[in-house]
């Protein structure tokens, strides 16, 4: 059985940092599509940031050069650095894990991200 745990949300002023941590157990991490999604209230979820299993990223336009995504094999942990945090950036934030790109894959449980003006 595939569980996320994510960890590291909170309150933060615009203009700081955060990073988030997603703990995977279930599945052969190393070989694993690992992503970061975010929701916010009446909007579709959209992708943050993608890291493949040899370490080729992809970000979204709107977070390029502000955060950064990375994996730790040998913990089955992905993280994503949030740097330069703007108040758009307030979401609930989704690690998905997923061997192939056309997977929907699993998804945790989301940790509120929110960044006050």
């Amino acid at each position: 059985q595939v569980q996320l745990v994510e960890s590291g949300g909170g309150l933060v002023q615009a203009g700081g940092s955060l990073r988030l941590s997603c703990a995977a157990s279930g599945t052969r991490f190393s070989i694993n599509i690992m992503g970061w999604y975010r929701q916010t209230p009446g909007q579709q979820r959209e992708l943050v940031a993608l890291i493949t299993s040899n370490g080729n990223t992809n970000y979204a336009d709107s977070v390029k050069g502000r955060f950064t995504i990375s994996r730790d094999n040998a913990k089955n942990t992905v993280y994503l650095q949030m740097n330069s945090l703007k108040f758009e950036d307030t979401a609930v934030y989704y690690c998905n894990t997923k061997k192939f790109t056309w997977e929907s894959g699993y998804w945790g449980q989301g940790t509120q991200v929110t960044v006050s003006s």
